[in-house]
């Protein structure tokens, strides 16, 4: 199964006061996540796309018991780091560890996929 990541920046000015959006997709079972964050910068808001997908999963093994799953996401950084070929920014470490903690329990596999190709960010338009 297919599953997608993304952040959006959001508008310095909003009246949400955060400052992206993360967003998750999972085709396959017709779910998509949207929601406001106070991020640092676009790796923490994609790592915590990454986390909310994650955690999603964890908690809903109803849907993935018996299945592998793909994860994609267009941040290089961010699937470099989880992929051991990009040292890692102290600053997530925590949230880093916590990722490989999901991975060496369901044992996904991380790979980027291009920005036009990745359907979380079709989670925008609807």
């Amino acid at each position: 199964m297919d599953c997608y990541f993304a952040a959006c920046p959001l508008p310095e000015q909003n009246d949400l006061g955060k400052s992206a959006v993360v967003l998750f997709n999972i085709p396959e079972l017709g779910i998509r996540f949207k929601a406001p964050f106070a991020a640092v910068d676009s790796n923490h808001s994609d790592l915590a796309s990454l986390l909310a997908l994650l955690e999603f999963i964890d908690s809903n093994q109803k849907y993935f018991t018996n299945r592998t799953f793909q994860i994609y996401g267009h941040n290089l950084a961010i699937i470099n780091m989880l992929n051991g070929r990009q040292p890692v920014d102290e600053r997530f470490e925590p949230l880093l560890d916590k990722a490989q903690n999901y991975r060496s329990k369901y044992h996904f596999s991380l790979q980027w996929v291009p920005l036009n190709e990745n359907s979380a960010l079709d989670s925008l338009l609807g």
